[in-house]
């Protein structure tokens, strides 16, 4: 069964759509989901994350911020086939 990664984003923001673009197109066929998550719609988040979005998890585990590592990505795909 594949993981469900975390994508904090907000509207309007052109890093948070280029990279959820590219981790789409990264898992397409890994059975590996991704959920994005509006950080302004929570204020704890909005708090927590401010202007640091995007951000990518796995849980708790930080992958990527601000744009794409593809290197940690593909670390972690490595991990999680």
């Amino acid at each position: 069964m594949g993981k469900t990664l975390t994508l904090y984003t907000r509207k309007g923001c052109p890093l948070c759509e280029e990279l959820a673009t590219e981790v789409h197109a990264l898992l397409a066929e890994t059975g590996h989901t991704l959920v994005p998550v509006d950080v302004d719609a929570n204020p704890a988040l909005k708090a927590e994350y401010g202007w640091e979005v995007p951000l990518l998890f796995d849980g708790d585990t930080e992958i990527c911020r601000h744009q794409l590592n593809l290197p940690a990505f593909q670390e972690w795909l490595r991990f999680n086939p």
